[in-house]
């Protein structure tokens, strides 16, 4: 929400009036060059973290005193919102201005979740919280661009992903509605799971890409695009098959978590599909496909703690690489398995994974957490039992 500041007004007593953390409310207006305490120029536009605008009509009879009593509303809230109209002889009919907390989840994860539902939850996720930080890392084959949330200010950096594989679109939904129970909390200070996240705000950086591969989603909710030459391909590596709902790779047929440079070569020998494939094909090289590239540039120019990719199915996850992971990736690994009920597993005979990538190059912890069970695309009639276990991982990942 934006207001307007008066002579006198300082961040500080936005956060006091509205209830508001003051660092979120800093961070959601990095622009200015004032610091909290400092007096506001008369005249700036100031976002306030948490608040939509709304609206009220007068009717016969009303005062202010008598609206703000109705709406339980602090009289400089109305005051500050409607600086061009004089409050003293409101008039039936006229409509004012008042600010309205956010006390209620705004991603809409119970549904086909493509890049489209995606994209409209996170631009309103921007506008109700500024103070996230939303770029592009690159682009997918098709020109989608590739999103990247981060939010917080501590010195521990924690990434998340989600959709590295095209069925497995639950998990972009699920790492949305994370995102968005952490605002909620954050803003109108209460807990989550019982544990305060303004700490968490403070002590750490997250780092989100929720849906790595685009396309394939579409691909596999929406059906073959209508754009050469995409069309024609997919539906000849799909074998003019119509349905498309075991299709893991991108648009190109390559698979994105089998083609890291983490013993490529032998998923490229012992995998069975040695041209695109829906699934499984490891690609020519390594690193060819621009989602690829991203996440490895990504990573390596933030220099991540540990990193959590999610994926479906089976109820586990893997936290090992070759030997390669560090000894705090078991204590990590025990309150994951804790807090979710998830079986715990440090091998898998599996290589040229994302995860196996970031722990062979930075000897950090690194997770793949294969959410739910049964055959992909897991059906939405599991996700209330997906999400709390999930909820329990993200935020022991954060606290830890």
């Amino acid at each position: 929400m934006k207001v307007v500041s008066r002579r006198g007004d300082t961040l500080w007593y936005y956060s006091q009036l509205f209830n508001i953390p003051l660092q979120l409310i800093v961070d959601s207006n990095r622009k200015l060059k004032e610091s909290s305490g400092t007096l506001l120029n008369k005249g700036d536009t100031i976002f306030i973290p948490g608040y939509i605008e709304s609206s009220y009509k007068v009717k016969e009879g009303d005062t202010l005193q008598s609206i703000i009593h109705q709406k339980r509303l602090p009289i400089d809230y109305i005051s500050l919102m409607n600086q061009d109209k004089g409050l003293s002889q409101l008039k039936t009919g006229e409509v004012i201005r008042i600010p309205e907390k956010v006390s209620t989840i705004i991603v809409t994860p119970m549904k086909k979740y493509d890049y489209q539902t995606m994209l409209h939850d996170l631009n309103r996720l921007k506008e109700v919280y500024p103070f996230l930080e939303c770029t592009s890392i690159g682009q997918s084959v098709m020109g989608k661009p590739l999103h990247h949330i981060r939010i917080g200010k501590g010195t521990k950096k924690i990434h998340w992903n989600g959709s590295f594989h095209a069925n497995e679109w639950i998990t972009s939904a699920v790492i949305m509605n994370l995102l968005n129970d952490y605002l909620l909390a954050l803003t109108n200070g209460v807990l989550l799971r019982g544990l305060p996240c303004l700490p968490i705000y403070e002590q750490t950086e997250l780092s989100i890409v929720p849906m790595v591969n685009p396309d394939g989603v579409d691909l596999v909710l929406n059906g073959p695009p209508n754009v050469k030459p995409f069309k024609e391909l997919v539906e000849q590596i799909n074998e003019d098959r119509a349905d498309f709902m075991g299709w893991k790779a991108n648009i190109r047929g390559v698979d994105l978590n089998k083609h890291f440079p983490a013993n490529w070569m032998v998923e490229k020998i012992r995998k069975e599909e040695k041209v695109p494939s829906p699934r499984d094909y490891p690609g020519d090289t390594p690193l060819t496909e621009p989602e690829a590239k991203a996440m490895r540039t990504l990573v390596e120019e933030e220099n991540f703690d540990r990193v959590i990719a999610v994926h479906t199915q089976g109820e586990e996850f893997y936290w090992g690489y070759e030997g390669l992971e560090p000894s705090e990736s078991e204590r990590i690994a025990l309150e994951f398995e804790r807090v979710s009920t998830y079986k715990s597993v440090q091998y898998v005979d599996s290589h040229a994974g994302f995860k196996d990538w970031f722990i062979q190059e930075f000897r950090k912890p690194g997770f793949t957490l294969e959410l739910g069970r049964g055959i992909n695309p897991l059906p939405l009639s599991q996700y209330d039992t997906i999400y709390p276990k999930t909820l329990g991982i993200f935020l022991s990942s954060l606290y830890m």
